[in-house]
């Protein structure tokens, strides 16, 4: 089930929240929520509750055995078994086919892949888990005791196929109390329309740009070696305008549904494309994910002490990998990680002297042939994307003139709304006496709006699966 879908939007979801706010008893919603979390992740993978499971009740007793003997030896073990397990399921199904493929390439072998299909989620609720094992160990959450908290905080439906990675730290009051006012139903509508409207009418439409500019990848992205240098660019500024409003969609739907059951997971996007360097940018973007690698993985010491660069390194081949069991997310995290490493190098004194319009400009090339690297899986393509990227294949096309005239609405609207023009004018609305009334009301009708455009897309709309399905 996908939160891009009329069954979701206008059955699963107001049936979960009339159950839910039939009683005012935590115990009882707690129960709505688990089983609606169960039903939402097992509609269209059964057997992957399995693994959920498996890993929800492996970590609760890993939980209490931290609890009970603290820093002493059973701890240890606890913490050990938790992060060799979880971590060997994660890279039994996603990363066996990687290594089998390249040992078949290198040798010259036909060994076939153990692991056939990735459970969804696998990427975000392991992380999930360990997180929570980890602060455990540290001291910087209690284990939790009662086992249908633990599984309602592991399955929580809003954030368990694509993320957020919320920690447990974040929720863990509200795992016993929380308190829904009508602010939070209001602001958690809000953030959901917003989410859908994101997906449906913006992603879905920059997706159909640059699969007509490159090919998709089940045909090897065909197009990209007959690409302009014009459409080359023009494909991979699509790319990262759809990657980002189709996931920071997705979050926002999450947060918004977290906001009606009266959780309040942290934000995951902050308007990343307004950034002056790469480091602020990774400050502004999947932020779960940055700061769980800032966290539990850049501090720990390497040879027996911290060592800062390799450290730096370390966390942007895991932040490339985490994404995906290919050479080309191993390949963008380490971009990433060199242009981090200059950058600190520089100094954020000296970067703070660049002129701004230069460290813009800088930025936004960086993260733009970033996604590039990104989104060409294979070897082959990923050449391909180089060379067209420079001219290989010709300045301008009269394709490239065409796409960009008929979707010019849609290039305004994408780059405008990364920006936080929205935010700044309610801002400058709610601040102002007698305008209260007016923006409301404003809030109400383009809420409206948006709901019934993106449902009335939504009925022809056969495939709205979220991007970081797959990851």
């Amino acid at each position: 089930m996908v939160f891009a879908d009329l069954f979701f939007l206008y059955f699963f979801m107001p049936v979960c929240l009339l159950m839910y706010f039939i009683s005012k008893n935590t115990a009882y919603r707690n129960v709505v929520l688990i089983f609606f979390s169960l039903v939402f992740y097992a509609w269209g993978q059964p057997i992957g509750v399995l693994f959920l499971l498996f890993t929800t009740v492996l970590d609760y007793f890993n939980g209490r055995i931290i609890g009970k003997y603290k820093d002493r030896l059973p701890a240890k073990f606890a913490v050990a078994a938790s992060l060799i397990i979880n971590l060997g399921l994660l890279a039994f199904f996603k990363y066996s086919g990687f290594v089998v493929e390249n040992i078949n390439a290198l040798f010259n072998l036909t060994l076939e892949s153990p692991a056939k299909t990735l459970p969804i989620g696998i990427s975000f609720y392991t992380f999930r888990t360990i997180s929570y094992i980890i602060d455990c160990y540290w001291g910087k959450v209690k284990p939790q005791k009662n086992f249908g908290k633990h599984l309602m905080y592991m399955s929580l439906f809003p954030a368990i196929t694509a993320g957020p990675i919320v920690r447990y730290e974040t929720v863990e009051d509200q795992i016993d109390s929380r308190k829904i006012k009508l602010e939070d139903i209001s602001a958690g509508l809000s953030k959901i329309i917003l989410g859908i409207a994101k997906k449906v009418i913006v992603a879905n439409n920059l997706s159909t740009v640059v699969t007509s500019l490159f090919g998709d990848f089940d045909s090897g992205y065909s197009l990209i070696g007959k690409q302009s240098m014009a459409g080359t660019w023009l494909g991979i500024i699509s790319v990262a305008l759809w990657y980002y409003f189709d996931f920071s969609g997705y979050s926002d739907i999450a947060i918004g549904l977290g906001r009606l059951f009266g959780f309040k997971f942290n934000e995951n996007f902050n308007y990343p494309f307004i950034c002056k360097n790469i480091a602020e940018f990774w400050q502004r973007w999947h932020i779960s994910l940055r700061t769980f690698f800032r966290d539990y993985l850049l501090y720990l010491p390497i040879f027996g002490k911290r060592r800062q660069y390799a450290s730096l390194f370390l966390v942007w081949f895991c932040t490339g990998l985490w994404h995906g069991a290919s050479w080309n997310f191993i390949f963008w995290g380490l971009y990433y990680g060199i242009f981090i490493f200059i950058e600190q190098k520089i100094g954020k004194k000296k970067m703070k002297k660049i002129p701004l319009l230069i460290t813009h400009i800088y930025s936004k090339i960086v993260i733009v042939i970033g996604f590039g690297i990104f989104y060409f899986e294979t070897l082959g393509s990923l050449g391909n994307y180089f060379k067209s990227l420079v001219g290989f294949n010709g300045l301008i096309d009269s394709k490239t003139k065409l796409l960009l005239m008929n979707n010019l609405w849609l290039f305004v609207v994408a780059i405008l709304f990364t920006m936080p023009i929205v935010k700044k004018l309610k801002e400058v609305m709610y601040k102002k006496q007698g305008t209260l009334i007016l923006a409301n009301s404003m809030g109400i009708v383009i809420n409206v709006a948006l709901l019934l455009v993106s449902s009335l897309l939504l009925v022809d709309s056969t495939n709205n699966a979220f991007l970081y399905f797959r990851f």
